[in-house]
């Protein structure tokens, strides 16, 4: 963890306050972002960014590492570095969940729609302010919890309304894409352990069994939101070639007053939400 503490602070030495929008009218004792600003970006306590760069915090999980590498500005190189040296080493067993910049750029031209990112076994790994506005906070979750899958098999989607065919096709098409992953990383212990926690629930038992094999790519959505009213969203899947991780895009679906509702949201329901929340060390 030694190595770890001096490689963030070096990094947040080298980073100009301005270059991540923070404006400073006054001189600084010391260059780069003060340790509050850092954790104020990443979605972090202050307390556990100065354990970090003292080497005696919690080992930070990969959730964590890709919140600081965004937050500090590092390149896909120096991400990667971060997560070995928090012990995330890459495996190619293993399903990937390191977000490159290059898809954290368009995440941020597509700010005007609801999105998240999943892995291959549809755990959510990043989201917009509107998403959260629109969906909930996801950090009223556990980290652990936060999966497409287990939502909807052992527990609720957030705010989502489904017809009794809309349920019985989004269910046959996530088990059918999961069967894939299962097939592209037949030893990642992670996958394991969430195909035997759904295992819990007839209905996914039921559908396992067929061992249909597909990739899920669209769905509609309606959204019970508790201030706006229900929002009518169509969901579309942009798959990476090399990562397998999933941006889900939410529009409007047309003839509907979607489009109004989410410009509401994005105007007063942002406010009170921050795209990663503040996460514990231990996600």
């Amino acid at each position: 963890m030694e190595h770890l503490g001096v490689a963030l602070r070096a990094w947040r030495d080298r980073l100009d306050p301005a270059a991540v929008g923070i404006a400073y009218g006054t001189p600084r004792r010391v260059p780069g972002l003060r340790r509050a600003e850092l954790a104020a970006l990443a979605g972090i306590s202050v307390e556990y960014v100065v354990q970090l760069e003292q080497g005696r915090g919690a080992t930070p999980s990969a959730q964590v590492c890709s919140a600081l590498a965004r937050a500090l500005r590092l390149s896909d190189d120096e991400h990667a570095h971060l997560l070995r040296m928090a012990g995330h080493a890459a495996d190619p067993s293993r399903v990937p969940r390191r977000i490159p910049e290059s898809l954290h750029r368009i995440v941020d031209q597509l700010a005007g729609s609801p999105l998240a990112v999943f892995d291959a076994t549809w755990q959510l790994l990043h989201w917009n302010p509107l998403f959260a506005a629109t969906f909930g906070d996801p950090t009223a979750s556990a980290a652990g919890d936060r999966n497409v899958l287990v939502w909807q098999f052992l527990g609720d989607l957030p705010r989502v309304r489904q017809t009794a065919a809309e349920r019985a096709a989004f269910e046959e098409s996530l088990v059918a894409d999961l069967r894939v992953t299962t097939s592209r990383y037949p030893d990642d212990p992670d996958l394991a352990a969430l195909v035997s926690r759904l295992n819990r629930s007839p209905r996914f038992r039921e559908l396992w069994s067929r061992r249909a094999v597909g990739g899920h790519q669209s769905a509609h959505k309606l959204v019970r939101h508790p201030e706006v009213g229900d929002i009518a969203l169509n969901s579309d899947i942009l798959n990476t070639q090399d990562t397998n991780l999933r941006l889900v895009v939410y529009t409007p679906q047309p003839g509907t007053d979607a489009r109004g509702k989410l410009e509401l949201l994005a105007a007063i329901g942002v406010q009170r939400m921050s795209p990663q929340g503040r996460m514990s060390p231990q996600e």
